[in-house]
């Protein structure tokens, strides 16, 4: 444990973009071979904006990367944070607890925020109008809402008081373990079950991009699971039965031009429904975004 802290204290940029690449070019290769729909879209046309908000969030992270830096050498020099103000503990733990919390309060607490705030929910929109979730999805953020996640990382490596190693980590977890569960794989129900109860399954974060609600409020989870169970927030819905997207944004044109996406947070809210039975007077609307 003590030479993988090391190593992540110190990871090269190169082998951070390594990380990020290697697991979309794997889970994309695998949704070739074990794919959960056989959808006749285009993936390269349909990776298109995503991997253009993939971008977007590298450019907003980099430069406020210091900040993190710097708030972490500050509650590690001070002493301060949760992690900090536990008794002594072996490594292992320190670290585990450590990436939970990060978890909690980086992803599951942010993820929740912006379900329940509606100006943020306009802004998270765009990660879930897509209607053909796969690998490249999971990188699929306005650029607002980079910027809503770092804030709340950033609270995270204040109250946690993570130093730089356990921040890497997690970072790196968090990327991997987001390509995997928006991964458009079929893994065997028993397996993708058992994988749910520690980490988020793909069966169970799809449940999340199902167009309706109360299913697009649940399993709001990155790494960890039990964060839903414990707080409520689980639900569970038959693979076969999800539909992506988001029932009051139904146009799949729009939902994938990277200027109109790039529009959806200054849009007019809709309240979303809770079943299907005005979908039909939802599509043969007008596109909210020309």
């Amino acid at each position: 444990m003590e030479q993988i802290i090391t190593y992540f204290e110190s990871i090269p940029a190169a082998h951070r973009s390594l990380i990020l690449v290697g697991g979309i070019t794997f889970f994309w290769i695998l949704e070739g071979i074990v794919p959960l729909f056989n959808g006749s879209y285009n993936k390269w046309k349909h990776s298109v904006p995503n991997f253009f908000f993939t971008l977007t969030t590298i450019v907003i992270n980099f430069p406020l990367a210091f900040l993190l830096l710097k708030t972490s050498d500050w509650a590690v020099a001070n002493d301060f944070g949760i992690i900090n103000w536990l008794p002594e503990m072996p490594l292992w733990a320190y670290v585990f607890l450590g990436v939970a919390l990060l978890d909690l309060i980086g992803a599951y607490l942010a993820h929740l925020v912006e379900h329940r705030v509606k100006p943020l929910w306009m802004v998270h929109l765009v990660h879930h109008t897509d209607h053909n979730v796969d690998t490249t999805t999971a990188n699929r953020h306005h650029p607002l809402e980079s910027l809503i996640r770092y804030i709340f990382t950033l609270v995270g490596v204040f109250v946690v008081g993570a130093p730089v190693g356990i921040i890497m980590l997690y970072q790196s977890l968090s990327v991997v373990l987001s390509q995997f569960n928006h991964a458009n794989i079929k893994l065997p129900k028993g397996v993708d079950k058992a994988i749910s109860y520690v980490l988020i399954s793909p069966d169970m974060h799809k449940v999340h991009h199902h167009y309706v609600l109360p299913y697009t409020d649940s399993n709001y989870g990155n790494i960890f699971s039990w964060w839903d169970r414990l707080f409520g927030t689980y639900m569970h819905l038959d693979r076969e039965k999800i539909v992506y997207g988001v029932d009051t944004f139904p146009d799949e044109v729009a939902n994938g031009q990277i200027s109109s996406l790039l529009k959806y947070p200054f849009v007019g809210y809709r309240k979303p429904t809770t079943d299907g039975s005005d979908l039909t007077d939802i599509v043969n609307e007008q596109p909210l975004v020309k």
